[in-house]
């Protein structure tokens, strides 16, 4: 059966790889997703990512998790634009996530960025998901 929402997939298993404080967690490779990552890696939620060949033309991104003092850094990571009801936004009407201590992750014309590189780039797009 194919997968209606791969990113909100990947980001289900962040989630649920944190509440079992796994190290690392596995999850199909796609270019949004990597594109997510990076995003997540820059600004400080996750460790890193690898991309690994399982067999021909089928491909796998392995997570690594980052905690601090034993508790995870990503407190909550939400799916804000969905298959049924995508959701765009305008630069000037992005809302701060968490009176701005969280992230927004946007898919623009320019790529995959958080809303703080949205904002320096001038250019709004769809809201993926809320980071916290």
């Amino acid at each position: 059966m194919a997968m209606t929402d791969p990113l909100g997939d990947m980001l289900t298993r962040i989630r649920n790889g944190q509440q079992a404080r796994k190290s690392v967690v596995n999850a199909p490779a796609s270019k949004l997703r990597a594109n997510v990552l990076e995003v997540l890696k820059r600004e400080g939620y996750i460790r890193g990512y690898s991309r690994s060949e399982i067999r021909t033309g089928i491909a796998e991104l392995q997570i690594e998790l980052k905690y601090h003092e034993g508790q995870p850094v990503i407190r909550e990571i939400s799916r804000v634009s969905k298959p049924g009801r995508r959701v765009y936004s305008k630069i000037k009407d992005l809302p701060k996530v968490s009176n701005g201590l969280g992230i927004s992750i946007l898919s623009t014309p320019r790529g995959v960025m958080s809303d703080a590189e949205a904002r320096a780039a001038n250019v709004g797009g769809e809201v993926l998901c809320q980071v916290f």
